[in-house]
């Protein structure tokens, strides 16, 4: 039988989320390689996605000149810490507010 991986361990709805955010931002193809990445690096799902959403913004400023694959993975990695980061702030704001 073979190795399961992260993102073969995902229900079905939350799978087609991220396919959606791939999708919107122009990077399906990428999708892959994002997934393995991610879980290698030990990131969550809303992690992705805010930081695929960051890598769009990123692209629409600062596109890659020559190799869109190298690009990628060194922003996708960098916006993943970022997305961990942004997420954390809110939930602490949110908790801190909400007393």
């Amino acid at each position: 039988m073979p190795e399961q991986s992260m993102h073969s361990n995902r229900d079905w709805a939350g799978r087609s989320k991220l396919e959606e955010f791939f999708i919107a931002t122009g990077f399906y193809d990428l999708l892959p390689m994002a997934l393995e990445m991610a879980e290698n690096l030990g990131y969550d799902q809303n992690e992705i996605i805010e930081a695929i959403c960051k890598v769009h913004d990123k692209f629409d400023r600062y596109p890659p000149s020559k190799n869109r694959l190298a690009w990628f993975k060194k922003v996708f990695e960098e916006k993943l810490s970022e997305a961990r980061g942004d997420i954390f702030t809110y939930k602490a704001q949110k908790k801190y507010y909400s007393r």
